[in-house]
């Protein structure tokens, strides 16, 4: 069951679990299960998707329930009034602690025109682990915030990437020594990117809305091996 996190008559929200694909794509195969689907199971009448998270991409997902409100919420996303946070983990310690990645970015085709893209980070905690890789006798990692200001495809895993912070467990963009570090020393078998709340204003009376997406087993582990859980908590309540 799909964890529903708003519902009224124009909206549903779900917290979708982290490699579930949300609808039939070329990136995934024919047997895989679509969140769309399994949301039709348990939510009765017509549904239409507002908006995308990848599929390895954990969080809020906003689902309209007329083609009308699908096209306001589209509207809201287009015009870049919605505000997404996302928590992820990447490979190193991004300095300086915050800024705004700018970097031009194609769209699901790497050949394609590139378009402006910018996503504003900050750090939020760090952790150094004893654990030998490669010419490193330890490893350094982060957990940080990152809100996306433009909406192009894998923003956020490509933007970290750039930089030379790639979020650990993205398979396409990261790097796979740590990715596998994670899975043995850590149990992490996901990649460590979380769509924790979006803010949007509902299309239907006006209300600003705030829905927030709780984190998974294998995050609240992290969090607490690694010491993070007040800085989660103090981000969360910004």
């Amino acid at each position: 069951m799909l964890e529903i996190l708003f519902q009224d008559d124009d909206l549903v929200a779900v917290n979708k679990p982290a490699n579930l694909a949300v609808h039939r794509s070329a990136f995934v195969g024919p047997d895989d299960a679509f969140l769309i689907d399994l949301l039709r199971e348990q939510v009765d009448g017509r549904l239409h998707l507002a908006h995308r998270l990848d599929r390895a991409t954990s969080g809020v997902l906003l689902v309209a329930r007329s083609p009308e409100i699908a096209a306001q919420l589209g509207e809201q996303f287009m015009g870049r009034s919605v505000r997404k946070r996302y928590l992820t983990v990447c490979r190193g310690w991004p300095e300086p602690e915050e800024g705004c990645i700018d970097y031009p970015l194609p769209g699901s085709r790497e050949t394609g025109p590139r378009r402006e893209a910018q996503t504003d980070y900050r750090r939020l905690a760090a952790v150094e682990v004893d654990i030998a890789l490669g010419r490193y006798e330890r490893q350094r990692y982060a957990l940080a915030a990152a809100e996306p200001r433009t909406g192009r495809f894998r923003q956020i895993r490509k933007h970290f990437a750039h930089i030379h912070h790639p979020i650990v467990g993205d398979s396409q963009h990261g790097r796979g020594d740590h990715n596998r570090l994670f899975k043995i020393h850590f149990a992490s078998h996901r990649m460590l990117l979380h769509a924790a709340t979006l803010d949007f204003t509902h299309p239907r009376d006006g209300r600003a809305m705030r829905i927030e997406a709780g984190i998974d087993a294998t995050w609240s582990h992290l969090l607490e091996t690694f010491g993070w859980q007040d800085a989660y908590d103090n981000w969360r309540e910004r």
